[in-house]
């Protein structure tokens, strides 16, 4: 048998503080990432009543999100 790396699973709370190290000003909420793994965008899975995070996963997603700026059309005033 290979040797596989094993994949870094976090506790919601857990994903999030560490998510928080890396960048002390990140707006990440343990909510935002629950909401990335129901929705299926990030790798997770239930153990008991907890839902443990592919961190891993996470931060691929999170560096893979485009950047949006106000040019893009993506974002308007309002009022």
């Amino acid at each position: 048998m290979k040797n596989m790396p094993i994949p870094r699973m976090r506790l919601l709370k857990d994903a999030a503080a560490e998510v928080k190290k890396l960048d002390p000003r990140t707006a990440v909420t343990p909510y935002f990432i629950r909401k990335l793994a129901i929705e299926g965008k990030v790798k997770s899975t239930m153990a008991g009543r907890k839902r443990l995070i592919n961190f891993d996963d996470l931060l691929d997603y999170l560096n893979q999100l485009p950047n949006i700026s106000p040019e893009d059309g993506n974002i308007r005033r309002i009022g």
